[in-house]
């Protein structure tokens, strides 16, 4: 266990819910929502309920994954990552697992007032939703141990959050919210990918076949170079075959940020460098998701 003061329980939670990497989940919500507003339909109270419902989700399958992770000997005193809260022993397995389980059921109790709205298709998803969360780390085959948490992340946090906020406002699912969420779930995919190869190792000894202990160091290093391409480029497919999204390009101003971050990525070696990576990772996305929801709604 690392040394230091012992947080309170109240800080041990917030820091279990990962708070620097939870822009992942509000950032499809605002892309969807201005897709809904190029096409001339947006309220702000669907686009508020939509937010805190996928950052409750995200929140929950964090807390999860601390605490499950755990019981699973993958976090070990080893790992290269900060600190989780029940591997420190500054909660409980059962604290945190409650707090995971309330999380999640506030999830749920905030997407009612969206299934009032979107009906049975947003019943479907948000279901669906919470159980991958759930299944991102526990049940019979998760989808951590069997490197599919990246497409998990390009499939609940790309096409699913800005395609259900999208419907959520135009009662319809229009035709280009496939390419709108391309970019946005791609750069969710390089946070995973920069979390996984930080923690390669220790999740190699524990028997947890992520994608980065599939693939090894630089493959995964290469795939997460692809990925930045893939965003990279795609504001100008949004622009060309989004007629009332000719602005996404604005998307272009993050264009600096992404060969230094690869670089620094290649480098890293240590804990505080992938750490670093990472937190780096989820501002490019923040970013880069905040000026392409503007230039498509623009």
């Amino acid at each position: 266990m690392n040394p230091g003061p012992v947080p309170s329980p109240a800080r041990a939670l917030a820091l279990a819910a990962r708070p620097r990497t939870l822009g992942a989940s509000l950032v499809p919500v605002l892309v969807g929502s201005a897709l809904a507003a190029s096409l001339g339909r947006h309220a702000w109270s669907v686009t508020a309920v939509c937010a805190l419902a996928a950052l409750l989700l995200q929140v929950g399958a964090n807390l999860a994954n601390d605490a499950l992770d755990h019981r699973a000997g993958v976090d070990d005193g080893d790992r290269l990552g900060p600190p989780r809260a029940t591997q420190q022993g500054w909660l409980s397995y059962a604290q945190v697992a409650a707090a995971a389980a309330v999380t999640l059921a506030l999830a749920l109790l905030s997407g009612i007032w969206l299934v009032r709205i979107g009906g049975l298709p947003i019943l479907v998803t948000g279901l669906v939703s919470i159980a991958a969360a759930v299944a991102y780390s526990a049940g019979p085959w998760p989808l951590s141990r069997h490197g599919l948490g990246e497409l998990a992340a390009f499939v609940f946090f790309g096409l699913v959050a800005v395609g259900g906020s999208a419907y959520l406002q135009l009662d319809s699912l229009p035709a280009g919210v496939l390419i709108a969420a391309v970019p946005i779930g791609a750069l969710v995919s390089c946070i995973m990918l920069v979390n996984n190869l930080r923690d390669i190792a220790s999740d190699a000894r524990a028997g947890k076949r992520t994608l980065a202990v599939r693939l090894g160091p630089e493959r995964t290093r290469a795939l997460f170079a692809l990925a930045l391409g893939v965003a990279a480029v795609w504001p100008g497919v949004t622009a060309l075959l989004l007629p009332q999204a000719r602005l996404a390009v604005l998307a272009w101003i993050a264009l600096p940020l992404m060969p230094a971050l690869a670089r620094r990525l290649g480098r890293a070696r240590s804990g505080p460098e992938f750490n670093r990576c990472l937190v780096d990772t989820a501002r490019l996305h923040a970013v880069y998701g905040a000026l392409y929801g503007l230039g498509i709604a623009l």
